[in-house]
């Protein structure tokens, strides 16, 4: 089951039913299962909040997953920030649908097991958001 919530936020969040569907077949093609994943849209101060209190990072962030279960079968909360969203959309000339799928793909892909640490797992990272992406346009648009 995935679940959206938004905190001290609105904005335009595609249909939750394709999102759901996307983000099983995403898990799907890893051999993976989400049992449960919440995802909690929300502003920058929020996050930074939450970040300052579970992991004494003292900055914004896009995103911050917490795992539950991770693997084959998948349990998280997964806060991502829409003001950077918006803001690493402008900064790298995207649209925002596509860098929200782009936050909304890299924590679940965190979650299966993609790394991101160093440059070689940075551009893996990449290239499977990107996969995920094509996936999303390609089942519904």
């Amino acid at each position: 089951m995935v679940q959206f919530y938004l905190e001290n936020i609105s904005f335009p969040l595609p249909s939750e039913d394709s999102l759901e569907k996307w983000l099983n077949k995403i898990a799907s093609q890893h051999n993976a299962q989400i049992e449960n994943i919440n995802y909690i849209f929300c502003d920058d101060e929020y996050l930074l909040n939450i970040n300052k209190e579970y992991l004494n990072h003292d900055y914004y962030t896009d995103i911050i997953t917490f795992p539950y279960k991770e693997g084959e079968s998948i349990e998280s909360d997964i806060f991502i920030s829409i003001d950077r969203v918006k803001e690493n959309a402008d900064a790298h000339d995207q649209t925002f649908e596509k860098e929200l799928l782009r936050v909304i793909s890299h924590g679940l892909l965190h979650l299966i097991g993609f790394k991101d640490k160093d440059e070689a797992d940075q551009e893996i990272m990449r290239q499977m958001e990107s996969k995920c992406i094509f996936l999303y346009y390609d089942m519904f648009v």
